[in-house]
C-alpha cells in the first residue's frame, strides 16, 4: 500500500537552494580544515587556531541540515511509491558513486596524507598496491589508516543506509510519516519549534557524545547515527507539514540571534579549554547544551530565511541541483591536489586560501561539465542516464531520402 497521492508533497524550491548552499559551504569548510589545528588529511605549514572561531560558525549544524534536507527529499520520493524500484533506484544513485569514489577519487587523499605525515617515499602506483590490498601499517597522527577508505564519502553511505531504513519503515507502516506529521504540526507550535528539538539534541549529546566519538565508520558511530538519523527523519516528517515551514520563517530572526549568542559562548569556551586544559564536568555538560542550542537554532534560521526568500525556481537552481553531487564527490580530492601543488609557492594563507576555494570550485564544476556529457561516466557520479540517442535512418539500415 502506498501513501495517498493527495498526501504527496509538492517540490519545495527553498530546500534545493539550501542543499546547494550547504554543499558550497562544505567546500569552504574543507579548505579551512587545511589551516586549522584540527585533524585533516594534510596540513598547511601555517596551520593554527586563527580561523577556528569562524569554522565554528557552521561546524555544529551544516551536516545536520544536509541530512534534514535529504530526509525531506526522500519523503517526496516515497510519496510517489514504496516498491522495490525505489530502493534499486536510490542504491544505483548512491552506491555506484561510492564505489567509484573509493576506487578512483579517494586514494590520492590517503596517498598525500602518508607522504606528508609519514614521509612515505613510494610512488603513487606503489601506494595503490598497498591501498587495494588493505595494508594496515600506516599510523598517521597515531591512528591506523584504514585502507581502502571512503573518507568524505561517508555521507553517501549514511544517506543510503537511512534511506533504506525509512523505506522499510514506510513500507511496513504506509501512513507513519503522515501520522508523525500531524503530531509534529500540533506539538511544534510557537517557541516549542525551537525548544523541544533543541532539548532533544542536548539530551543526545550529553548521553552519547563522550561514549561514542565520531568515526564515520557506519558500524560503531552511534552518536552520529542518533543525531543524523533523527535529523533525516525530521526532514521526512516536515516535508508532510507545509504549515511548519511557515513557522520556521516566522522564527528566523529569533533563531538567528540565539544561534549567534550560542556561537559566542562556544568560541569563549574553546578559547579557555581544550585537550591540555580540560573544563570541569559541569561546564563541559553546559557546553554540550549550548552546542545543541546553536545547532538547532542555526537550522531553524537557515530554513526560515530560505523559506521566506528562496522558495522560487530558476534555471540556475536546476543546473546546480544536478551539479551538486558530482561536485561534492570531487571537491575534497581537488582541495588536496591543489594544496600540494600550491605549497612550493609559499603563499600567505590569506592569498592561498581564497585561491584554493576558487580553484576547487572551478575544477569541480569543470569535472561536472565533463561528466554530464559522457554517458558512461554519469551513473558513477550519481547522474541519471541520458535518453538513448535517436537512431538515424542509416543506423537502421534505411535509405535516407
Amino acid at each position: 500500500m502506498n501513501p495517498s497521492p493527495a498526501a504527496a508533497p509538492s517540490r519545495l524550491y527553498f530546500l534545493d537552494w539550501l542543499r546547494i548552499a550547504a554543499f558550497a559551504l562544505l567546500i569552504v569548510y574543507h579548505v579551512g580544515m587545511y589551516y586549522v589545528s584540527w585533524a585533516f588529511h594534510i596540513k598547511s605549514p601555517a596551520a593554527g587556531t586563527t580561523i577556528e572561531p569562524f569554522m565554528r560558525l557552521s561546524g555544529p549544524w551544516r551536516l545536520s541540515l544536509l541530512f534534514l534536507v535529504s530526509g525531506a527529499a526522500t519523503s517526496f520520493m516515497l510519496a510517489r511509491g514504496v516498491d522495490g524500484a525505489f530502493v534499486r533506484g536510490r542504491s544505483k544513485r548512491l552506491l555506484l558513486p561510492l564505489l567509484f569514489g573509493i576506487l578512483v577519487i579517494v586514494p590520492p587523499q590517503s596517498y598525500f596524507e602518508v607522504v606528508q605525515k609519514l614521509d612515505y617515499s613510494g610512488s603513487y602506483l606503489d601506494f595503490l598496491r598497498l591501498y587495494f590490498s588493505g595494508y594496515d601499517g600506516f599510523f598517521p597522527d597515531g591512528k591506523r589508516l584504514i585502507l581502502p577508505t571512503w573518507n568524505h564519502l561517508w555521507f553517501v553511505v549514511y544517506l543510503w543506509f537511512y534511506t533504506v531504513l525509512l523505506w522499510a519503515l514506510v513500507r511496513a507502516r504506509p501512513v507513519v510519516l503522515d501520522t508523525l506529521a500531524r503530531h509534529a504540526e500540533r506539538v511544534l507550535a510557537g517557541a516549542r519549534l525551537i525548544l523541544l528539538p533543541m532539548a532533544g539534541l542536548a539530551v543526545l549529546r550529553i548521553a552519547l557524545v563522550a561514549r561514542f566519538p565520531s568515526t564515520h565508520a557506519l558500524v560503531d558511530d552511534w552518536f552520529n547515527h542518533a543525531l543524523y538519523f533523527s535529523m533525516f527523519l525530521a526532514g521526512a516528517v516536515f516535508a508532510r507539514t507545509p504549515q511548519l515551514w511557515r513557522r520556521f520563517a516566522a522564527l528566523r530572526w529569533l533563531a538567528l540571534a540565539a544561534a549567534l549568542c550560542a556561537w559566542g559562548l562556544l568560541v569563549t569556551y574553546s578559547s579557555h579549554y581544550g585537550a591540555h586544559s580540560p573544563a570541569p564536568e559541569w561546564l563541559r555538560q553546559g557546553q554540550r547544551v549550548v552546542f545543541a542550542a546553536m545547532q538547532w537554532c542555526a537550522i531553524v534560521a537557515a530554513l526560515g530565511f530560505a523559506r521566506q526568500h528562496l522558495n522560487i525556481d530558476h534555471r540556475a537552481r536546476r543546473y546546480l541541483t544536478d551539479a551538486v553531487f558530482p561536485v561534492y564527490i570531487l571537491h575534497q580530492t581537488l582541495i588536496i591536489l591543489l594544496a600540494v601543488a600550491l605549497r612550493p609557492l609559499q603563499w600567505a594563507p590569506a592569498i592561498e586560501g581564497p585561491a584554493l576555494v576558487a580553484g576547487t570550485f572551478v575544477l569541480s564544476f569543470a569535472g561536472y561539465e565533463l561528466v554530464r556529457r559522457v554517458r558512461t561516466l554519469r551513473p558513477w557520479f550519481g547522474l541519471t542516464s541520458l535518453p538513448p540517442r535517436p537512431r538515424t535512418p542509416a543506423a537502421r539500415g534505411e535509405v535516407a531520402t
